[in-house]
Parts: C-alpha cells; sequence; structure tokens
C-alpha cells in the first residue's frame, strides 16, 4: 500500500486516489481544486468533503495544464491535443476552444487582474508562449525566443512580467509593459475604426494575426534570460512580493534568484533532490520554498536561511506538479497515482484563559496576555506584551513548518504570580515555564525553564505541574524550579497526553478513546468515560462540568466524569467555551462550540443543540459573555462575534421551569421556525409556540394540543377561506370535524353545533339537539331530511321526537306496510291501522298474525308499554358547563405582570452590584410594606433566575420573634421549599428505579428495560445510527418484560412489580440502580458457535440468520467489564465478515454461468476474514472454480495461498494437500489468465457490500456506524446497510456504545 512518509507535522486533508495529475489549481474562494489528469479527464474535487463536483473529458490526451478565473465561474485547460479550453463549471460545459499552439500545451494560466485583462497565458512544446483574450476569443501575442520546449510560464501577481522556463537550459522574464498599454489605449480608438471601416479594418487584422503567427510581435520583449542550469528547466514562479525567482530543473536542483530593475542573477543553489524537479513555488505566508521531484520526495527550504527543512516521501509515486491556496494555508501536491491537499503546520493558536477577563495566547514568538476589561470602543480589548518566547532546535528556527507552540496552559491555582506552560511539538515535544508578574507582566519575566515531554503540560497546585514522558510514558510531577519531584505510573499503559482535571491534584489522561480521571497524590481513579478522538477538554467555570472536545463530537460530563449528555457533528470540532454571564442563568449551563464554519451550541442539562450562526472563516472559542463570542482567528488576532443565543436561553428557561423568562422571551424575541415549534410539542408546551406561529394549518394543530377552542376556531375559518380559493373543499371539512372531536370532548356543545353544520353531519346534528333538549332545532332537522328525501334520516329524527304518527308515515311510504301496520297499532293509531291493512289485502296480503311474529316466539303480548319520548336535559342553559382544560403554569403567567423576564439581564446585574448597599431598600418588603409594581404572583422567588436569594438573608438576624405581616399567597405554594429552621419539613419525595435507570445510563438497554423506548430508540440513533428498529422490536421488549418481577399481593389488592437490579449485590444501590438485562455475553458467543457450525456444514441460509441475529442483540447487551466490551465489538466485526462472505458465496451461485464474475466472486470470498478451517474451504473452492475457468495465474495465487494455512498440515487435509500442489505446479507452467479479471491479490482493498467488487485502499467510500460495512456508491448515504439491516450507512456517530 502507497503511503506518504512524513513527520507529524504535515497534515494531510484530503487524498484521492486517480490517474497521474499533471495539472492542479486552487479556487480562490470555494474548498475545490481541480486536477488535470493523464487519461486526459479533468476532475473538480470539493477537498473538504472529499467527493468529485464535476468532470470534463473533452480533451484528447493528457491534459497538462489547467487554472481557475479569479471572479467568472471559468477554468482554462490545456493539453497534449493542441488545445486550449475554457470551461464554465456552473453550465458544466466547454464554452469554446482556442487553437494556435503547434505541439502540446505545458501550462495554461489567467491573468492575476483577470476584470482589467482578460487574457490567458500559455506554453508549449512548440517553443513559444501565446497571450489570448478569452473575451475576444484572439491570441494577442506569440512569444518566441526559446529553442526548446517551454515547460512553464506564469503571469507576475502584480508586475507587468512573465517568466517562463524551458528545456534549452534557461528562465527568461518578459515585459509586457506595451501589450498593457496598447490595450488599454488603443481599445476604443480600434473598436471605431472596426465600425468606420469594416471589412478593411477586419482584413487588417487577419494580416496582424498571420505577421505574430510568423515573427511575433514586439509588444512583449525580453528583459532577462537566467541561465546557470546544467539540463533543461521544468519550472519557474515569482515570489509573490520580493523581486526572487525560484526554479527547478533536470539537474535536480532548484535555484533562487534576484531580479533589479536592470538584470538578475543567481543568489542560491537549494540542493538534495534525487532525480529531476518537477515544481517549485513560493509559500504564500512564510518565507519557503516548496519543490516537489521525480525522487518521490517533496522538499521544503528556508529562504532566509537557505537550507532544506523538512522532506516528505511517498514510496512508489513520482511527483508532477504542486499548487498553492491564494488565502488558505494549503498546498497541493500530484503525484503518478493521484493527489494530496495538505498544510505544512496546525493553525489552531495556543491560548488559555486566565483569570479576571484575561486571555494568554502566542502570536509568532511573543506571548501575549489580551485584557478584556480594557477593551472601548468596540475593540475587544488590549494586547500586552509577556515575553520572547526562545526556540531550540534546527527546526524551531523556521516559522511555517510546525514549530509553533501547539499547548498553552496558565496556572489558575496561584493567584500570585502567572505561570505558563507553552508546549510545542518541535524535537518530538518540548515544554517551557514562564513565570512573570500579574500586576507588571512585561517587566518582570523569569528567563523559561525547558524540559521535554509528550503532548500538552498541566499544572497540578499552585507550585507544580505534569508532564508526560515520552519515552517511559510516566506522570512526571514537576515544582516551578522545574525540579522532578515525583514520577507516577498511569493506571493504564497506553497514555498518549495529559488534559487538565478540573481541581487541585487531578488531570485527565487521555488513553485511546477513553479520558480516565486521575488523582495524582492518592493514584486513584476517579472516573473514566468513553469519547472517539480526544482532542482537548473545557471545564466550566464552577468546575462543576467538563465538555471533551472529540473530532466529531462533544461529550459533556459531571466533575466525577459521569456523562450528562453527548453530541456528534458530521464536520470537525475547532473549538468550544462554556457561557460565563454572570447572570440569565446560562453560566455553565450552555457550551457553545465552533466547527469549520458555523457557531453552535448544547445544553448540559438536556442535551438540546442548535446553530447560532455561520462563519466564514474557522474561529477558536475562548469565552461567551451574554450574546457576545470571544475568539482568536488563525493569525491569533483576538475578536469579538455577536450571537445570538435567544434560542438556547429560552429552552434552558424552560428546562429550569423558569416561565416568568420564557414568556418575556415569547413576547419580546424573534422565535420561529419549524424547529422551535417542534421541540416545544415534543416538551408538552404547545401553548407556548401558539404565541408566535402564524401559519394556519400549524396553529390549528396546536391549539388543538393545547385545547384552545377559539384560537383553533380563529385558525379553521382561516384554512376554511384558504381551501375555498384553492377548490380544496374537503380539508376545509377534516379541520371542523377534528375541531367538533375536540369541543365535545370539552362539552362546548354550541362550537360542536357549529362543526356539525360546516361539515353537514345530520345524523350527530340530530342526537346532538336530543342530548340539549331543543326539540325545534330537532323539529327542523325532520323537515330537512324530508326535504332531502332521506328516509333513514326522517325516521331516526321521528324516533328521537318521540313522534309515532310520523314514523308510520315514513314507514308507508318507503313501502314497509308490514311494519307500519305494526306501529300503527302498537302506538294506539287505528285509523292509520285500517287504511294499511287495506292496502296490503289490496295487494293480496293479509295481516293475520303480523303482531304475533313481531314478537319472540313463546312470550307473552307486552303490556304497559309506552310511547318513546325525548329525555328531558339535566341543563337548559346556552352552554354545558365545559370541561375545565387544566391550564399550564405557562398559560397562567400570561396574563401575569414580567418581573422575571422583563429585562432579566439588567435587572439582575443591577442586584449584583447593589449588593449589601440596598439593604434599607427591601427591608420595608420584609415587614408587608407594598412598595408597588405588581402583586403576589410577582414573587415567583422559587423559578427566579440566577442563584436565588434562598434563605441565607435571613441568617444573620437571629431570632426575630413574632412573624412579620405578609400579603395573602397560597399557603401550599412554597410546600417544598420550607426553611432549615422550620419545625417540619417534607420529605424528599424517592425516585423510581426507572427514573434512576434513565438517569444513570447512556446505554439503549438501560433506557429500555425502563420503558423509555423513545430515548432508547434516540440513543440507538444516535451512537449507530439506526434507523428500523423493527428490526430490534422483539429483543426490546424481551429486555422491558425481563427487568421486573411480578409478586401477587394480598388478595384484593395489585401484584407488586420488583426491580430486577444488575448491581446490588453488595448492598442496595439506591439512586444508582441498574436494571438487570437478559441477553448476556455467553448468549452471543453461544450464537458464535451455532453460525459457524451452520457454516461448516455448509447451511449458509441458517447461518447468515444466525449473525444477523447476533448483531441485531450485541447493541442492546451491557457487558459485565471491558473485556466482554471489546469482545462485543470483535464480534461485529466476526458478524459482518461472515455476512458478507455468505452473500458473496449466494452470488457465486447465482452468476455461475459467467465464468469471469464467478471467479472474481470466488477471489473476494477468500478475502473475508473467515476462520482458518472456514478459509481453507473457500480457497479449495476458489482454487478449482480459477482453474476450471483456465485462469491459472489466479488459480496459483490461491493454491499458494492454500497450502501455506497451518490447518494443511494435518493429516486429513493430505489428499488436499497433494490436489493442490499438482494444481500449482500446472498453474505455473500455464501461467495465463484466460479472462481479465478485476482482482489483485498484491493490492490492498475492501470489498463493497452492495455490488460485490473491490474498493482500492485511499478510495473514497461510506461506512455503515455500526457494523462498519463499506460502499462505494455515494448513493449509498443514508440508506440501510445491507449487512445489518438496521442501520444508515455514511453517517458520522460516536460508534457502539457498550458501557453504561
Amino acid at each position: 500500500q502507497k503511503h506518504l512518509q512524513t513527520t507529524k507535522t504535515m497534515l494531510t486533508k484530503f487524498e484521492s486516489k486517480s490517474a497521474r495529475v499533471k495539472g492542479l489549481a486552487f479556487h480562490p474562494v470555494r474548498p475545490w481544486i481541480c486536477a488535470s489528469l493523464h487519461n486526459g479527464v479533468i476532475q473538480l474535487w470539493d477537498y473538504r468533503v472529499g467527493t468529485v463536483i464535476e468532470r470534463f473529458e473533452e480533451h484528447d490526451g493528457p491534459v497538462r495544464g489547467v487554472d481557475f478565473h479569479l471572479h467568472e465561474p471559468l477554468i482554462v485547460s490545456g493539453g497534449d491535443d493542441y488545445k486550449i479550453k475554457v470551461w464554465d463549471y456552473k453550465l458544466k460545459r466547454c464554452l469554446f476552444t482556442l487553437l494556435g499552439h503547434l505541439d502540446y500545451i505545458r501550462t495554461v494560466q489567467f491573468h492575476p487582474n483577470a476584470t482589467q485583462f482578460p487574457w490567458i497565458l500559455s506554453a508549449s512544446d512548440d517553443q513559444t508562449l501565446r497571450l489570448w483574450d478569452f473575451q475576444k476569443r484572439t491570441c494577442l501575442s506569440v512569444l518566441t525566443g526559446h529553442n526548446h520546449y517551454v515547460m512553464c510560464a506564469q503571469f507576475h501577481p502584480s508586475e507587468d512580467l512573465i517568466v517562463s522556463a524551458s528545456l534549452d537550459q534557461t528562465v527568461r522574464v518578459w515585459d509586457t509593459t506595451g501589450l498593457r498599454k496598447k490595450q488599454q489605449g488603443g481599445g476604443t480608438e480600434s473598436s471605431m475604426m472596426e465600425q468606420m471601416h469594416g471589412a478593411q479594418s477586419r482584413a487588417g487584422a487577419t494580416a496582424l494575426n498571420v505577421q505574430a503567427e510568423l515573427f511575433g510581435t514586439n509588444d512583449v520583449v525580453v528583459k532577462y534570460v537566467l541561465e546557470g542550469h546544467d539540463r533543461g528547466v521544468n519550472w519557474a514562479c515569482f515570489h509573490p512580493t520580493l523581486p526572487l525567482l525560484a526554479s527547478a530543473a533536470d539537474d535536480r536542483q532548484v535555484k533562487l534568484w534576484r531580479m533589479s530593475e536592470t538584470k538578475a542573477w543567481e543568489v542560491d543553489t537549494l540542493r538534495g533532490h534525487a532525480n529531476n524537479v518537477s515544481c517549485c513555488l513560493f509559500h504564500p505566508k512564510h518565507e519557503l520554498v516548496v519543490s516537489d521531484s521525480e525522487d518521490r520526495a517533496i522538499r521544503v527550504w528556508d529562504v532566509s536561511k537557505r537550507v532544506g527543512v523538512q522532506t516528505f516521501r511517498r514510496e512508489g509515486d513520482r511527483f508532477w506538479i504542486l499548487a498553492a491556496h491564494r488565502s488558505q494555508n494549503l498546498l497541493a501536491a500530484g503525484h503518478d497515482s493521484g493527489m494530496i491537499v495538505f498544510k505544512l503546520e496546525r493553525e489552531r493558536p495556543a491560548s488559555s484563559m486566565g483569570p479576571t477577563n484575561k486571555l494568554y495566547y502566542v502570536r509568532g514568538r511573543e506571548l501575549f496576555c489580551h485584557d478584556y476589561a480594557r477593551g472601548t470602543n468596540g475593540s475587544s480589548g488590549v494586547d500586552v506584551p509577556i515575553a520572547s518566547l526562545r526556540r531550540v532546535g534546527q527546526q524551531a528556527q523556521t516559522d511555517g513548518i510546525g514549530s509553533a507552540p501547539r499547548y498553552l496552559a496558565y496556572n489558575q491555582y496561584n493567584p500570585n504570580e502567572g505561570n505558563v506552560l507553552v508546549c510545542s511539538d518541535v524535537d518530538g515535544g518540548c515544554y517551557e515555564l514562564v513565570t512573570f508578574s500579574l500586576s507588571n507582566a512585561s517587566g518582570s519575566v523569569t528567563d523559561g525553564k525547558r524540559g521535554s515531554c509528550l503532548g500538552p503540560a498541566v499544572f497540578l497546585g499552585k507550585n507544580r505541574f505534569a508532564v508526560l514522558d515520552r519515552h517511559q510514558r510516566q506522570i512526571v510531577v514537576k515544582n516551578l524550579n522545574n525540579e522532578t519531584t515525583k514520577r507516577v505510573q498511569p493506571p493504564v499503559p497506553n497514555v498518549d497526553a495529559l488534559l487538565e482535571g478540573g481541581a487541585t491534584g487531578r488531570i485527565l489522561l487521555r488513553a485511546e478513546d477513553r479520558a480516565i480521571l486521575f488523582e495524582v497524590q492518592s493514584r486513584r481513579v476517579l472516573g473514566e468515560i468513553t469519547a472517539p478522538k480526544i482532542k482537548n477538554v473545557v471545564w466550566s467555570p464552577d468546575g462543576s462540568k467538563v465538555a471533551i472536545l472529540c473530532k466529531y463530537g462533544v461529550v459533556i460530563a459531571d466533575r466525577q466524569l459521569e456523562q450528562l449528555c453527548s453530541i456528534s457533528d458530521n464536520v470537525r470540532i475547532k473549538s468550544g467555551a462554556w457561557d460565563v454571564s454572570p447572570t440569565g442563568g446560562t453560566n455553565s449551563q450552555l457550551f457553545v462550540y465552533t466547527t469549520l464554519h458555523h457557531v453552535k451550541y448544547v445544553l448540559a442539562s438536556s442535551g438540546d443543540t442548535g446553530t447560532i450562526r455561520t462563519l466564514d472563516n474557522p474561529l477558536y472559542a475562548q469565552r461567551v459573555v451574554k450574546d457576545q463570542l470571544f475568539c482568536l482567528d488563525r493569525e491569533a488576532r483576538c475578536r469579538v462575534l455577536s450571537i445570538d443565543t435567544t434560542e438556547a436561553r429560552f429552552k434552558l428557561a424552560l428546562a429550569n421551569k423558569k416561565y416568568g423568562q420564557v414568556m418575556h422571551m415569547v413576547r419580546h424575541s424573534r422565535l420561529c421556525g419549524r424547529a422551535i415549534v417542534a421541540y416545544l410539542q415534543s416538551k408538552g408546551f404547545p401553548e407556548v409556540a401558539l404565541h408566535f406561529v402564524r401559519e394556519p394549518r400549524t396553529r390549528f394543530r396546536l391549539a388543538l394540543a393545547c385545547g384552545n377552542i377559539e384560537a383553533a376556531m380563529e385558525s379553521a375559518f382561516a384554512i376554511e377561506q384558504q381551501a375555498a380559493s384553492e377548490g380544496k373543499e374537503s380539508a376545509g371539512r377534516d379541520v371542523w370535524g377534528e375541531l367538533g372531536s375536540e369541543a365535545l370532548r370539552q362539552g362546548n356543545h354550541q362550537v360542536v353545533e357549529m362543526s356539525y353544520q360546516r361539515t353537514k353531519d345530520f345524523d350527530r346534528l340530530s342526537f346532538l339537539y336530543l342530548l340539549t333538549g331543543d326539540t325545534d332545532k330537532l323539529r327542523k332537522m325532520l323537515k330537512i331530511s324530508n326535504m332531502r328525501q332521506d328516509i333513514m334520516g326522517r325516521y331516526h329524527n321521528a324516533l328521537l321526537l318521540g313522534d309515532a304518527a310520523e314514523r308510520v308515515a315514513v314507514l308507508q311510504e318507503s313501502g314497509n306496510l308490514p311494519l307500519a301496520y305494526i306501529s300503527a297499532v302498537i302506538h294506539g293509531l287505528p285509523e292509520e291501522a285500517e287504511k294499511i291493512k287495506i292496502a296490503i289485502e289490496t295487494n293480496g296480503g293479509s295481516v293475520e298474525g303480523l303482531l304475533e311474529k313481531a314478537l319472540p316466539a313463546g312470550a307473552p303480548p307486552k303490556s304497559g308499554g309506552c310511547l318513546l319520548q325525548p329525555p328531558t336535559p339535566i341543563v337548559r342553559a346556552n352552554n354545558w358547563p365545559t370541561l375545565e382544560v387544566q391550564k399550564t403554569t405557562l398559560e397562567d403567567l400570561s396574563a401575569a405582570a414580567e418581573d422575571t423576564g422583563e429585562e432579566y439581564y439588567e435587572a439582575e446585574e443591577a442586584a449584583v452590584a447593589k449588593d449589601v448597599a440596598g439593604a434599607n431598600d427591601w427591608e420595608d418588603d420584609a415587614f408587608g410594606v407594598d412598595v408597588g409594581g405588581g402583586g403576589g404572583d410577582d414573587l415567583d422567588f422559587d423559578d427566579d433566575g440566577g442563584a436565588g436569594w434562598g434563605d441565607d438573608a435571613l441568617d444573620d438576624f437571629g431570632d426575630l420573634g413574632e412573624p412579620a405581616v405578609k400579603e395573602e399567597v397560597d399557603e401550599m405554594a412554597g410546600l417544598q421549599e420550607v426553611s432549615d429552621d422550620a419545625t417540619f419539613k417534607m420529605p424528599t419525595a424517592g425516585r423510581h428505579p426507572t427514573a434512576c435507570w434513565v438517569a444513570n445510563s447512556s446505554h439503549a438497554a438501560d433506557h429500555m428495560a425502563a420503558g423509555a423506548a423513545s430515548s432508547a430508540e434516540q440513543l440507538l440513533n444516535r451512537q449507530i445510527a439506526a434507523s428500523d428498529f423493527s428490526a430490534l422490536k422483539d429483543t426490546m421488549m424481551g429486555i422491558y418484560i425481563a427487568s421486573m418481577m411480578s409478586v401477587p399481593g394480598v388478595p384484593g389488592t395489585p401484584s407488586l412489580n420488583i426491580p430486577l437490579l444488575r448491581n446490588d449485590a453488595m448492598s442496595n444501590p439506591g439512586a444508582e440502580s441498574l436494571p438487570r438485562t437478559p441477553l448476556k455475553m455467553k448468549h452471543l458467543v453461544a450464537g458464535v458457535r451455532s453460525g459457524y457450525r451452520f457454516f461448516q456444514a455448509g447451511k449458509f441460509n441458517d447461518a447468515k440468520n444466525t449473525f444477523i441475529d447476533i448483531l441485531k442483540k450485541i447493541p442492546l447487551v451491557v457487558p459485565d467489564n471491558r473485556g466482554e466490551a471489546s469482545e462485543m465489538k470483535e464480534m461485529v466485526e466476526i458478524c459482518r465478515e461472515y455476512i458478507t462472505g455468505i452473500r458473496i458465496r449466494g452470488a457465486i451461485t447465482e452468476s455461475a454461468a459467467d465464468p469471469v464474475r464467478s471467479t472474481e466472486l470466488s477471489a473476494y470470498f477468500t478475502h473475508c476474514n473467515l476462520q482458518p478451517a472456514h478459509l481453507l474451504l473457500a480457497l479449495r473452492s476458489a482454487m478449482g472454480a480459477a482453474f476450471k475457468h483456465k485462469n491459472y495465474i489466479a488459480a496459483a495465487g490461491f493454491a499458494r495461498r492454500l497450502l501455506e494455512l497451518p490447518d494443511m498440515s494435518s493429516e486429513r487435509n493430505a489428499d488436499l494437500r497433494v490436489k493442490a500442489t499438482k494444481l500449482l505446479q500446472k498453474s505455473e507452467q500455464m501461467a495465463r489468465n484466460e479472462h481479465n479479471l478485476n482482482y489483485n491479490e498484491s493490492s490492498s482493498f475492501t470489498i463493497d457490500c452492495r455490488d460485490f467488487v473491490p474498493i482500492p485502499a485511499g478510495t473514497g467510500a461510506v461506512k455503515c456506524s455500526y457494523c462498519g460495512s463499506t460502499y462505494a456508491d455515494e448513493a449509498m448515504r443514508y440508506q440501510l446497510c445491507m449487512t445489518c439491516g438496521f442501520c444508515s450507512v455514511g453517517v458520522e456517530t460516536i460508534g457502539l456504545v457498550t458501557g453504561s
């Protein structure tokens, strides 16, 4: 496998696999890079996400040059087909082609000031350079003078100069001043001449072009000819600001040249490459030259010292081209098998917050203190230089190659003087201790004390700090004199960094994907938490919480490292800071973090997240105060960003039940959007969303959810009008039906009546009038049904009215004469009965025995029957006593004054500043004097913002004697807040075991055992991107049922549900309890063994079902120890490999008729990670298939691998060993493949789990977040994995969580 051998300071940001890359160009603004390939394809990549945006394939042959236009969506390219093409990447097509060169085109470039000069410069093997006007699509000038291939040509960034390099061993600098003056001065005259003279002017222009083609023009003249290389020159470039040139040649040298107004001369030669130097360039931000060569190396040279400072090698690939980003610290290199985008150093400035609003950071070689308290006129503060940092070692003397400090720690435990530890990665890791006076920082600096370390150094106390010994991996404790006082062995062997511990004597140890809280003095492990790819930790101001910043997520835990919440992101986390606002209730509750292009937040108490704003460039957060984010940019400049944390404060106030603040923000903030509405509904507060939602249908749903009939009616009218205008009347009827159901639930029959009328629901309307006793309207309903010729409705209404004559008439008119006769006789209507009898007999019927038939067999005739009459309603008022909808605290507060919310930032600041000076102002309140402004509802002490007053204000008064006279308040409101000196205190309510399980664990099985299916599914979705929970339903239900034991109670009482706990072996765990789950490691092990047996016996369907079942159970198994957790992760890989192998085996059967595909699949089958005994079967099958289809090279490879297996030495495989040996001999004799196979035994690859094709190592692919199945097609992203069947593909998550 090819890989880049670099020092740790080279950071590869993106790598592609393709044909040989001959040309590269960065987009000036967007995160794009254009690569021209030796096979004629031009690829446009987004290097930030690693995807191909577009491909352009019109060139015939290699494309050697490519460039972006600075402002327009244009790309220019030149290739071996002698053509220059200009492309529009928005339209995704070639706009036009410039023809004129007679040989290969080496480089093309737009003019740096392309808006004023629409020029393209090209260099060609026809020994000329050409300048083109791409707007007029004509050749402006042909530059002749070189007598061999022109390998490179470039514009000067700011002057009228062009540099060219040729295989004639010279570098030429050309002056384009004449052409510029001609273009600027002659444009108008030329256009007027064309208009005046027409054909004559065009003929003259044609003649001029012919002359330029034959003899060149004198608009561009040679200024210097630089001779000094012994062989052909491949590249030359200008310094962006200084009068310097660099050139690279086949004599393996890079030369530096200096220019003046009259001459140019060689300054120095940089030697070190072992083959032809392909390209070189000046670093855009540092005094460095970067070159690459066919010796497979990239070298970095210090321009000022003129020596090589770094070398990066790549095994097997020659380098051909380099490119540098105009504004960012990014470089790109093209080689034989693709390209890489990389940096030479990290750009995060080393910084640390100090006491009293001070920030310490490093810029260049200076240590600064930024004082936020001295900020004026909109500035963030004042920079005070502290000390100059000395750099030790050869590498540290050169800027831009990773020699800058990487970590900085300030001693928070020493209030008397300032101590700063500055750490860097130079020479394997070193630190410097700087000590200074806090009163006169820049005037009293003690010379730095230095030493070696691995990673960052941290302070342990007032006069102690700790470093990690990079050789023995021991924790070394030192005093401020840099003397070692103690050496402590870490509790785990693989510690690679020390991080701040949040309190004196404590440190965090980073070991693989774990953070361990360690107390150095007692050598105790205080806590441990799992977090992948930990980068940094940020402790809250009060030390109660810690935010662990990972590469793609944030984990928040308490001071004992118990996890509170975790979030994951799709892009890298750059930095984070806790809110330190003195008021507002967000202190140590709101964590703000930055990604590459966003500022986001997370609430520690609930885990709610959101996006605050976007960023143009990455910033590194240092502190958050109210709506200001104080941060550092990549140039280590302090900046202040305005951020709107209203949404975060709103969610926090809602979670903390500070309803005064909630209502204030609802009324005075711009809260909107579907996300906040969905959040309020999920939290059970739809009435809050009603305050700012205006869309009728959403408002209608919210009003129904909170039982607000008036708001629902208003929205229903709006929806009805909207539906009528769109011709969708059915939509309006559905809304009234829902409203009627809710109104009926509340007992509001007037709204129910209106709803039934609008939906024309006559049957329900009749029944409503019966219940309300409105017989007049019920008679109207009878008339309406008569007019509508509704027989059933007419009979129904007559029945409800008790009108027997009408019922008889309805039955008679509908042709039910026997029923009409029975009804008339029973209800005592002899005249009607006689008429009906005549009608029946006229039609040939008879009435004899009709009444007997109406009675049940053997039943005596009924006596004492009475006519059914409408019941008398209990209430005849306008409306029923409506069902009281319980008002929430928020609705009650909506009518109260907003004392808690109104300007609560300012009010609380005034209260803090007032402090003791305001004691006289509230003495009156203690004795019941009403000082105005609000009633009893305003005195919401329990839910007030900030820390609250509590009862501490009364501690110094002693015995107060008689209680003061107070206003009337609810006697029960403060029952839970009875003061400490009261005679009785209510006992604290205990927590249900299931509530403890949810609070104590982040494992989905524990949440499911507690019955919290939604949070269990949410955890699985966040951790492993589980999407289809129907596959896990049976297992989850089993966990829920098995968590409780039902014990019969005393007769007449319900059974007792007793929780089954797994941590109650020694004593009752109380609030720390965790449930017992039915699935154990032994069940998984038994399942894997069963799968092995099925696989060995060839029962592939049974084996596949067994391994899939294990995959479904693993996320819901709680391991007993760390060893079992590791085994579970290995089982996931085992199941994936066997399932993939079985699926490939099925594909082999399906493609038996295709010898090529069946051989390829057999080959891929052997690359599944199977047990040796099973791999033997796979290799035997693949060897036979390849030999059968005459693919002897592949068959020989399988035979060799088969003979190398340890199982082949046993006697039971003697026959197979003989056959394999003979087959190997035969295959080596034939030594050819009959078919061209998509299989290379020597290359490293993974198998696409959908298409069963190899994915070469390093090629972009998407993976299942759980089982790790790989897919080459980007379309599989967010689709269900075809291996495990219930997780989404391509989602960055924290991975399988095995601990609680």
